[in-house]
């Protein structure tokens, strides 16, 4: 009996430590923390600052307060306007690692079009050049 719990444990020990489970556990937490940021982004500064000519003309200070025979619209509203930042938000990150992908595809296709030069003919190259150079130097001293 033993022998399978340890056969269990060493099983989900792998499954644990496998490094698409870390990652995933890593990219969650992250994402959840980012969530904190974007979702207070948008409550605490980008729905006030949209609705505050809104509130104004309907007399309150705070959109969770609106309401209308018990019906608490203004919370509505704050949650649509908060998934609309939010989506607009991802459809801009996306959208600009999407140009990234495309701009480093066309780089990679043009390093792979580009001609693969020996590093010996590069210097053969060079030094010609340079020697061509020293006696070019050296002509119009004599001169």
């Amino acid at each position: 009996m033993t022998r399978a719990n340890s056969g269990f444990w060493v099983d989900f020990r792998k499954f644990v430590f496998r490094g698409n489970v870390i990652d995933l556990a890593v990219a969650v937490i992250i994402g959840s923390a980012f969530g904190k940021i974007v979702d207070s982004l948008v409550s605490d500064i980008i729905t006030p600052a949209l609705l505050q000519p809104a509130l104004t003309a309907v007399g309150a200070d705070d959109i969770s307060k609106l309401s209308a025979n018990g019906i608490k619209y203004g919370v509505f509203l704050a949650t649509v306007i908060n998934f609309l930042v939010i989506a607009f938000v991802i459809f801009l990150i996306i959208r600009a690692f999407e140009k990234a992908k495309n701009r480093l595809t066309r780089q990679e296709a043009i390093a792979e079009e580009a001609p693969v030069l020996d590093a010996a003919i590069v210097a053969q190259e060079r030094t010609a050049a340079a020697l061509d150079r020293l006696s070019r130097a050296l002509e119009t001293r004599n001169l």
